[in-house]
């Protein structure tokens, strides 16, 4: 396996540990460092994935001496991702390997900062087993296996005085029995489980499954648990019970109560909304209590250092909003919730949309974090395609930058006087950086993709803002070529985001990278409907969708086309999920784009609304059968007929989010009988997260196929690939503008 960039190496969970001494680290770098520095960047590889470190879940150890974190990474001989536990030392920047498992996931210290918890998911006969919470006891000790569980772990933490560690599983009392009858001497699964274990789905609810995990097991909700970490201690100790689904995990200060948060409305068959309530229930077992019920759906439960206000991140049900902003919220024990950013009209614990996320290791996200005093919270605030730390002081309301710039936060850690934040810029990554108590610039910690990087020829988006057909104002970036002369015209790609409900934004982004590196402008912009400009810009597409958001991206071109950076007579538009969907009606109503590239779409709103796997968007007033006039006006397939676009489409065949028999199925066959260039691309096994977290060849394959087709159409290059022949073009090179 390719070794990551580092500080240092150490060979893990062995008492033997050898490093290279810093010293010898920097003499070495001051030889090679200048060498690589005058070497010629090259331009990126969609093949660059393979060679990618990907940081998750970083942890901010108690006294603020280290932070461990997931090291994610892969290679072109391997199908997935593996995953090992490394720490950064907060004053020094060294680095070094925790754990050895391929599959280990979230770290998570002790509070003397002595013992690591973790995760590690094991193989027999060649599938994964599930998760199971490990221990590693201290420095070159081997790490000890706490549980084993038939369903494993899941959101491990530890109780503040040491003792405990709480968790979430799905293991019910069926599994438990098999697990006992199963240790017994001479037993096995025949004897311990005579009857046929079915593989029938029997399903009444109306949401019943879920993308990339398939069918949801309602015989087991997931359930909090803990299990005391003394030498000796007894078995893991199930702490709830029911058919409700138990999430979001906090200790009360004193370790003596656990609270959680669950949707225990009335059992149904049928789609409610969201009625979410918090819990706490006894360290050492016993009947939960209500602690605060939320009419909507709230997430990021934290607890204030004293130990008596809950602060959450959530969204009301009402009014009912195709996109419902969410908001950062404060209760006392046993009191009534407040909105303390209800007149701050950003996005609370959103993110900017990338294609770089870590793989298989992204932790709790959006948790609120508490000041040592409890005097003010810091959260992500999202605006205008930027994700950085704010703080909230709940005394006086003022709101201070923890973090600026262009860029996005991903993940972050405190221990209430430092914060190690997970940072995303167009041309880096993620990686670490420390923020202090004071206002000192953050302080960056881990270079894992600095080698690699600094031997790419990659740029920084443009912010392009301009006017719409109703002078609104629209957001965009714009990712040049190297070499960029703006007085050429260029070949151009609109990449329109999914959603729609979210925001491109200042974070890496391999595929406008490879893109652009291939010749092409590529312009991906923010158009009515995308989160972090207000909630009143993300709603306005209500019952409108697609609509008024389509004419937003086409005055993005024009805009384009006027700077004389793009050729009109090279254009290609592409995009995944609602991107997909507005790339169908793009080529429905406009001959402009030379090319297409549909992904993971929707062509007819009423198949999908009876065969996606997620609940009933607010986008319609009415279901499918009572206003079936409404959906066909609003369904691409609708208008195939005046579609003249050479268009490619691109699936998973394992996508319920946006099945391929509701979308690109549909398009492909209707051009393919009318005679319009058309191919279809299918993924075996990928899911509609197939660009961000699918196989690593199937995401390489992925951007390929997308700028073959390109290439083919508004470059004119040969191709074998699709057994069609590129159109005859005048000029294949950059033109001038005018």
């Amino acid at each position: 396996m390719r070794s990551p960039p580092l500080r240092a190496t150490a060979n893990p969970e062995s008492t033997t540990m050898q490093r290279l001494p810093h010293a010898l680290t920097l003499f070495v770098c001051s030889l090679l460092c200048p060498l690589a520095a005058l070497a010629e960047p090259r331009d990126i590889r969609a093949t660059d994935l393979f060679e990618f470190n990907w940081i998750g879940d970083p942890q901010l150890s108690h006294d603020g001496a280290e932070t461990s974190y997931v090291l994610v990474n892969t290679d072109s001989k391997r199908e997935g991702y593996e995953t090992r536990i490394w720490s950064v030392a907060s004053a020094t920047g060294q680095t070094r390997q925790l754990t050895g498992g391929a599959q280990d996931s979230a770290p998570r210290w002790s509070p003397d900062g002595k013992q690591l918890a973790f995760l590690r998911q094991g193989e027999k006969d060649g599938k994964p087993t599930p998760p199971q919470l490990w221990l590693k006891p201290g420095a070159g000790a081997e790490p000890l296996q706490l549980t084993h569980l038939a369903k494993g772990v899941s959101s491990p933490l530890w109780s503040p005085d040491g003792k405990r560690i709480a968790f979430l599983s799905t293991t019910n009392e069926d599994d438990i029995a098999l697990t006992a009858c199963l240790a017994k001497p001479g037993a096995d699964q025949k004897s311990c489980s005579p009857m046929r274990q079915t593989d029938v789905q029997v399903i009444t609810r109306a949401v019943y499954r879920a993308n990339g995990s398939g069918y949801i097991d309602f015989r087991r909700p997931a359930h909090l648990w803990s299990i005391d970490v003394a030498p000796g201690a007894l078995a893991p100790r199930q702490l709830t019970f029911g058919q409700h689904e138990d999430r979001e995990i906090a200790w009360s200060p004193d370790s003596q109560r656990l609270y959680f948060v669950a949707d225990r409305k009335p059992p149904t068959t049928h789609f409610t909304p969201t009625l979410h309530t918090i819990y706490s229930v006894p360290a050492a077992g016993g009947d939960a209590s209500e602690v605060l019920r939320f009419a909507g759906s709230l997430g990021g439960l934290s607890i204030s250092p004293q130990g008596d206000r809950l602060a959450f991140i959530a969204a009301l049900n009402e009014p009912r909003q195709s996109h419902s902003r969410s908001n950062l919220w404060v209760a006392a024990l046993g009191g009534a919730p407040r909105n303390v950013t209800a007149k701050y009209d950003w996005d609370i614990g959103a993110g900017i949309i990338n294609d770089q996320a870590a793989p298989r290791a992204g932790g709790r996200g959006a948790a609120p974090l508490w000041s040592a005093d409890g005097q003010s919270i810091t959260v992500v605030v999202a605006k205008q395609g930027r994700a950085n730390l704010e703080r909230f002081n709940l005394q006086d309301g003022s709101i201070s930058a923890l973090t600026t710039g262009d860029q996005a936060v991903v993940r972050y850690s405190s221990n209430g006087r430092q914060t190690v934040a997970l940072v995303s810029s167009p041309t880096e990554l993620n990686e670490l950086y420390l923020l202090g108590a004071d206002a000192a610039a953050p302080r960056r910690l881990t270079g894992v993709n600095q080698k690699l990087f600094a031997e790419l020829n990659i740029s920084k988006p443009r912010d392009l803002w301009y006017r719409s057909f109703d002078g609104r104002k629209i957001h965009a970036l714009v990712q040049t070529p190297p070499g960029f002369d703006p007085k050429k015209r260029y070949p151009l790609i609109l990449n329109i985001h999914g959603g729609p409900h979210a925001a491109y934004g200042h974070s890496f982004f391999h595929e406008m990278q490879w893109m652009a590196a291939k010749g092409y402008v590529v312009l991906y912009p923010n158009p009515r409907g995308s989160t972090t400009y207000g909630e009143q810009f993300a709603n306005v597409i209500q019952y409108r969708y697609p609509g008024d958001d389509y004419l937003d991206l086409m005055a993005g071109v024009d805009e384009l086309v006027r700077l004389g950076w793009a050729d009109p007579k090279r254009m290609g538009v592409t995009g995944g999920s609602g991107g997909g969907l507005l790339t169908n009606w793009a080529i429905g109503r406009t001959q402009r784009f030379q090319a297409a590239v549909s992904q993971r779409d929707i062509a007819n709103w009423a198949d999908w609304w009876y065969s996606a796997d997620s609940s009933f968007y607010n986008w319609f007033r009415k279901p499918p059968f009572e206003d079936p006039a409404d959906f066909r006006a609003r369904s691409p397939i609708t208008y195939v007929n005046k579609i003249k676009t050479p268009t490619m489409f691109i699936l998973g065949d394992a996508d319920s989010r946006t099945p391929a028999e509701s979308g690109g199925d549909q398009m492909f066959r209707a051009l393919n009988y009318r005679k319009i260039p058309t191919a279809m691309v299918r993924f075996p096994g990928e899911s509609h997260d197939l660009s961000r977290s699918g196989k690593p060849w199937h995401r390489v394959e992925r951007l390929q196929h997308i700028v073959n087709w390109f290439d083919l159409y508004l470059l004119g290059k040969k191709t074998n690939e699709y057994d069609l022949a590129p159109p005859a073009l005048p000029d294949l090179r950059a033109v001038p503008a005018g």
